[in-house]
């Protein structure tokens, strides 16, 4: 017995049904290929440009609940870093929200930021207090713990309105029968007071904003000269800061994994 090869014509594959298959093979390999290069040019013109654009997502609003859209934006702060900006707005009951998020992470050492207000115009000075950043004032014996109003981008003006609004309009223990008459007037003593210092009739204060994550900042209107009302200080994190954020259950160097 003998058994010979041979290549078969065009003719035995077309009768065969084999031609249709390899143009139809070929016919859809330039159609990935087409279909390709539309995909890179579509992924090329919906590249998303976190600096220049917006960008938005549905969120629930965390006053009613109902679905409502949040837009976020990468932000760079001139003499300090980048940072996200969320801010949300819900159209069904009007409560608008914003949160702040450090953009690199946690520094180094914590920042201790010190501002003597000698003007009204320090009212007007951007501020960017992270989450983990605590507000004090002193000479009002206030003092504010991390996490207190979320992260904020907004003016020093505008974050003594907050913690005005935190502690008598939002604040229910401090409000109708059941409160504590003695306390509700130390309150509203001390908003009054504040109120003075952002209307300017109340000067030589200090605003204490202290960020152990080193992720918090107020505007130095000199810049890039040393502002001579403001101190801005570098330290180290105790162990408790650093139980805090979380930093102490964290190992980078020199671990195995199982």
């Amino acid at each position: 017995m003998t058994i010979h090869y041979y290549v078969r014509s065009r003719e035995q594959d077309e009768q065969l049904g084999l031609l249709e298959q390899e143009e139809a093979q070929q016919s859809s390999g330039k159609e990935e290929v087409k279909e390709n290069k539309v995909d890179k040019e579509k992924k090329k013109e919906e590249f998303f440009d976190g600096k220049s654009e917006v960008a938005t997502f549905r969120t629930n609003c965390p006053n009613c609940n109902v679905p409502c859209d949040t837009n976020m934006k990468l932000v760079d702060i001139p003499h300090f870093k980048e940072v996200v900006i969320m801010a949300t707005v819900c159209d069904a009951c009007g409560h608008k929200d914003n949160e702040v998020k450090g953009g690199s992470g946690i520094e180094p050492k914590g920042t201790k930021i010190t501002l003597k207000i000698t003007d009204p115009s320090d009212m007007s000075r951007d501020v960017l207090k992270s989450d983990t950043a605590s507000m004090a004032i002193p000479e009002l014996d206030f003092c504010a713990e991390m996490g207190t109003l979320g992260g904020r981008f907004t003016t020093l003006e505008g974050l003594l309105e907050g913690i005005k609004e935190q502690l008598s309009d939002s604040n229910p223990f401090f409000k109708g029968d059941s409160s504590d008459k003695e306390r509700a007037s130390k309150i509203e003593i001390f908003c009054q007071e504040v109120q003075k210092i952002i209307s300017g009739e109340r000067l030589g204060d200090h605003f204490i904003l202290d960020d152990p994550a080193g992720n918090s900042y107020l505007q130095n209107v000199y810049a890039p000269d040393p502002d001579p009302e403001m101190t801005i200080e570098q330290y180290e994190r105790t162990y408790e800061q650093n139980e805090d954020l979380g930093l102490n259950d964290m190992k980078t160097e020199n671990y195995e994994t199982s």
